[in-house]
């Protein structure tokens, strides 16, 4: 065999693959998808969509299944927890690309991205052990186990995402726009502000939007650290369980085929939902932006 016909064989062998591969992905995803759609069907068979998404009680011991609750919750957690990601993600990766020295770069970008591989299960605990402590004598309450300790152990498990993605971005705006921006007499931080930053947005938005399918996704740490009150939070400092938690605590416990079973598979599309809704709205703003600039 010739070394162009081994190369074209090569080719269609390794083209085959990848399509496989790809299409595997595909099917595996539709499979998943499909599953929680006909498990929640079943559910909404016997209960009203309506009072499920409205419902302010779930206890599946009396046949209560309002999500109202956790929906909030993990909105609460997760919106608090980009609160404290988002400016300390950014300002940071701003400054490992535009003002810190090299040497310091090459020391403080690993570092941050091992922060990534700690388990959620540590973090979880350090929230239980440390920060769960201090929030409750700041608070005066008996325990720091609330909204806002999951909020910060979420912001802590964002963050490395959220600050090499943006780093990146940062990194790959051309040095002509700065060089042009200096040159009519901006300085350097104006620059930044005025001209880097924006131009970096498609990615730095992109960045935020991982984040935030970081932080809803979460299990463990929430689940350990958030208190896991299955109440309509007031603020804050109250007790919560979020979706995730939910799933996680009583999946493993409820009987085969039961109302209880079902409703926990459509508390799963709804996650399903939210995550996707996330993504097509960092998807908008994305393309937004990067029309804007193509203009």
């Amino acid at each position: 065999m010739s070394i162009t016909k081994r190369r074209e064989y090569t080719d269609t062998v390794l083209k085959w693959i990848f399509r496989i591969t790809g299409l595997l992905v595909i099917a595996v995803l539709a499979g998943i998808f499909l599953m929680l759609i006909y498990n929640s069907v079943a559910f909404f068979g016997h209960f009203s969509p309506l009072d499920f998404i409205s419902g302010l009680q779930w206890n599946p011991s009396y046949e209560q299944y309002g999500i109202l609750p956790l929906v909030v919750s993990t909105t609460l957690v997760t919106f608090g927890a980009m609160l404290i990601a988002i400016p300390l993600g950014v300002g940071t990766a701003t400054f490992l690309s535009e003002y810190c020295p090299p040497r310091l770069k090459a020391i403080l970008k690993p570092a941050i991205e091992m922060l990534a591989a700690v388990p959620s299960v540590a973090i979880g605990f350090l929230g239980i052990v440390l920060l769960g402590p201090g929030i409750a004598d700041v608070s005066s309450q008996s325990n720091g186990l609330n909204a806002i300790n999951g909020a910060v152990l979420l912001a802590i498990m964002a963050l490395p995402t959220i600050i090499t993605v943006s780093e990146d971005a940062i990194s790959a705006v051309p040095h002509t726009y700065r060089e042009a921006s200096l040159g009519i007499g901006a300085d350097r931080w104006e620059t930044v502000r005025k001209v880097v930053l924006p131009a970096a947005a498609p990615g730095i938005i992109a960045a935020i939007m991982l984040g935030v399918g970081r932080a809803i996704g979460e299990t463990m740490t929430v689940l350990m650290a958030t208190g896991n009150a299955a109440a309509f939070p007031g603020g804050f400092f109250d007790s919560v369980r979020t979706i995730t938690a939910t799933i996680a605590i009583e999946m493993g416990e409820v009987p085969y085929n039961t109302a209880h079973y079902y409703a926990l598979y459509a508390i799963a599309a709804v996650l399903f939902f939210m995550t996707l809704a996330v993504n097509m709205l960092g998807e908008y703003f994305v393309n937004r932006f990067r029309k804007f600039h193509a203009l």
